[in-house]
């Protein structure tokens, strides 16, 4: 029940995020796939937990994930530029369609037996979630380089780590080895991320130095493209980077065009004057 709440609070966790693209009415940038990942992986948890019978824990907070990850993505696909929203269709139609099929057909024609059956699913719930708890790889790598925590939330860190031990400890009370596989490795990586912030979170990153999606962004603006940040679900602030990066550019841009406006009108104006001199 403990694991259930923690799990409910990190579902929620990027509330904050697509409240403020509903606000503004463009997503800015970031991504729909970490998402796309989380419905999916809550899908299989909850077919895992029909095939298993008896997890109506599993099947209470992941039928909650699957719902809170839909409202997410239905408020990106409204929201998202036309490119972002063709993609995030066809993402979930690879896997939230796609490969769930797959893995129910390959299920029921490769294991006959209720028994075989949940030793197959679970070692493919075991194998897509321990990508999943992979991910912040990414993260810990960018937060080493640029030595700034700024945008690996320490809350969101907690919240998983702390859902990742009530779960393996769900895992080990039932001796169920596909709960508490992909749990130990959340725990190993949500405690490097917190061991990093610790490290990290007084120090302050040159002006100079900018971070990945910032890089990113800026090359793709002389380019004339649109920057898409690459966030995990971890990294669900990653939404307010690349919101606030947005909001810097504009500025820039209102204010170049008011400069060059500006320059217009002093030039007619020097002109008007020497005309009249003469």
């Amino acid at each position: 029940v403990v694991g259930n709440l923690v799990s409910f609070c990190c579902f929620l966790a990027p509330v904050p995020t697509f409240y403020r693209v509903c606000k503004k009415k463009t997503t800015e940038g970031f991504q729909s796939l970490p998402y796309v990942a989380a419905l999916f992986t809550s899908m299989l948890w909850i077919f895992y937990a029909y095939i298993k019978t008896g997890e109506i824990l599993l099947i209470t907070i992941n039928a909650f994930g699957c719902f809170i990850e839909t409202v997410y993505l239905v408020i990106y696909i409204t929201y998202c530029p036309r490119k972002a929203r063709f993609f995030t269709f066809k993402m979930i139609f690879l896997f939230n369609v796609g490969v769930i099929f797959l893995v129910v057909l390959l299920t029921h024609v490769l294991a006959k037996e209720r028994t075989a059956r949940i030793e197959l699913l679970g070692w493919i719930c075991v194998v897509l979630s321990t990508s999943v708890f992979a991910a912040p790889l990414s993260i810990i790598k960018v937060v080493i380089r640029t030595k700034s925590v700024e945008f690996m939330p320490i809350t969101l860190s907690l919240l998983l780590t702390v859902s990742a031990i009530m779960w393996l400890a769900y895992g080990i009370l039932l001796r169920d080895i596909y709960v508490t596989l992909p749990n130990f490795v959340g725990i190993t990586f949500g405690t490097i991320q917190i061991v990093l912030y610790f490290i990290y979170r007084k120090h302050t990153p040159g002006k100079d130095q900018k971070l990945p999606e910032q890089k990113d962004n800026a090359t793709n603006e002389e380019n004339g493209n649109t920057a898409v940040s690459s966030e995990n679900h971890a990294a669900n602030s990653g939404g307010f980077v690349d919101i606030e990066i947005g909001e810097k550019k504009e500025g820039k841009k209102v204010e170049e065009a008011q400069k060059k406006q500006d320059q217009t009108e002093n030039k007619t104006r020097e002109g008007s004057s020497q005309l009249q001199h003469n």
